[in-house]
């Protein structure tokens, strides 16, 4: 099977880096299989933004996920596709190292002495690619990395915060213009 060539769209990427990237040889395996998981083979990148991805954003996000990452988040080593347990705090079983690892994916020495079962959760891991700087249009690799949901919720956090103050700013704004002031407390 032919390797596939990411394509010279591929925003970000000087000519020596597009000849020697590839998307992995193994890609229609990964994608089949999280078709057969039930994973979402869509990107959840909403429609005005579009644009700002290159075309292969699909392989790229392959690439970084399975290739350079190893199906594990780069923050916090959690792998993808498998159900973790987990406190709120970050702490979560690993069951190939046999015991606890913190939100930054270093082992415990000793893991909680008692376990209450109201602050234990389940979740199942799914990795996505984030820009470290924010701007979609910059998909070179080292501002690429691949997050499980947790550490992608960390990471924009702050991004988060700023677009619901917009958002909000944009609401009110509207309600001025056409119902008049707000009316507070």
């Amino acid at each position: 099977m032919q390797p596939l060539w990411l394509g010279p769209q591929t925003a970000g990427f000087g000519a020596f880096e597009i000849q020697t990237l590839r998307v992995p040889s193994n890609a229609l395996e990964v994608l089949s299989r999280t078709s057969v998981l039930g994973y979402r083979l869509s990107m959840p990148i909403r429609p005005q933004f579009r644009w700002f991805y290159p075309i292969d954003w699909r392989e790229l996000s392959i690439v970084i996920r399975f290739e350079r990452a190893k199906g594990r988040c780069e923050r916090c080593a959690r792998p993808h596709g498998q159900i973790v347990i987990c406190f709120g705090d970050g702490r979560w079983w690993d069951p190939e190292c046999g015991g606890w690892r913190d939100g930054q994916g270093r082992p415990l020495r000793h893991g909680p002495e008692t376990i209450s079962l109201t602050e234990i959760r389940s979740t199942r891991v799914y990795l996505a690619t984030a820009h470290l700087d924010h701007d979609p249009a910059n998909n070179r690799p080292r501002n690429l990395k691949a997050l499980c949901q947790r550490c992608h919720m960390l990471h924009d956090q702050n991004e988060h915060r700023r677009q619901r103050w917009l958002t909000l700013r944009m609401r009110k704004s509207f309600g001025d213009l056409f119902t008049g002031p707000y009316k507070f407390g």
